[in-house]
């Protein structure tokens, strides 16, 4: 009986010590904003996709799709949009891509083939647009206000204007994937191979689209951007503690899509032959099409 109290009583002085240290790591102010140590992201490696023989595939098929941010379920990447502000330790998908690719540490393309890298600054170019000289009033350092001349009239001054990237209008990701059947356990699978950002620039008329006004994409079987979406949160907004990376969110498929384009002998998009409600029921006819591929394969 004192062996058995003994030992309870040691379990009970390791669990008080292993608390005291976290109130003690907190009130040291090396855990100052939780009361418990979060390393679920943090430190994780990526895991690298599973080898793949060529003779194993017997079927594949390339699918673009779309992740709009204006649903309702896919904000999480979307938002926080600044990055001034308190974030809670937070990042959006375009924060995060674009904060690496200024670092160089990893590559970005014009198109989805993904052939020849751009750099940073010919990117930033297209983000923000071509500098341009405007006239601008003259302001008076006494009086603040716009000065003038003798005549009366305003003096002006050319001005070199370097046009602010929006980061606002990322507002879609284009996914380029693989779906492909393996032969060594007869299952159908997906790769995402390639993740486009699209920049839109508001339409002209309420009734009109948005237009695209520039658009990159990064290589999503490359291990520096895997690893860079591991450590990186994905925001839930029902359960804080169930956080997965970005990494987890897109091999989970966790978010909102449709089909926007399938691999044709006329290489075009759906928008390019049907528009409207059509367009809608071609997107969701390829959806359905290529999950019932798999099950077909058991009808005998």
């Amino acid at each position: 009986m004192k062996k058995v109290l003994s030992t309870f009583a040691l379990i009970m002085a390791l669990a008080f010590a292993g608390n005291a240290q976290s109130i003690i790591d907190a009130e040291d102010g090396q855990n100052p904003n939780d009361f418990y140590q979060k390393g679920i992201v943090v430190g994780k490696r990526a895991m690298p996709y599973p080898f793949l023989r060529e003779s194993d595939v017997v079927w594949e098929t390339t699918i673009w799709r779309d992740i709009d941010f204006n649903e309702n379920f896919n904000q999480f990447f979307y938002f926080p949009i600044e990055t001034e502000t308190n974030t809670q330790g937070r990042i959006s998908l375009i924060n995060l891509i674009l904060k690496y690719a200024e670092s160089g540490e990893i590559e970005i393309y014009d198109d989805d083939d993904m052939e020849v890298a751009i750099d940073w600054e010919k990117a930033k170019l297209n983000l923000s647009g071509s500098p341009h000289t405007e006239q601008i009033n003259v302001i008076d350092p006494y009086t603040g206000d716009a000065a003038m001349d003798e005549d009366g009239e305003y003096i002006m001054k050319d001005t070199l204007i370097i046009p602010e990237f929006d980061i606002a209008s990322a507002k879609k990701i284009r996914l380029k994937e693989r779906w492909y059947i393996d032969k060594q356990d007869t299952r159908q699978k997906v790769r995402i191979v390639g993740l486009q950002f699209q920049f839109l620039k508001p339409a002209a008329s309420q009734q009109a689209e948005d237009q695209l006004a520039w658009s990159f994409c990064i290589p999503m079987n490359d291990m520096r951007v895997r690893q860079m979406l591991v450590n990186a949160n994905a925001y839930d907004e029902h359960n804080a503690v169930a956080e997965r990376s970005y990494d987890d969110v897109f091999i989970q498929r966790y978010f909102d899509s449709y089909v926007v384009r399938e691999s044709n002998k006329y290489n075009r998009e759906i928008s390019a032959y049907l528009t409207g409600k059509d367009a809608i029921l071609e997107s969701q006819m390829i959806e359905n099409k290529i999950f019932d591929i798999e099950s077909d394969m058991w009808e005998y």
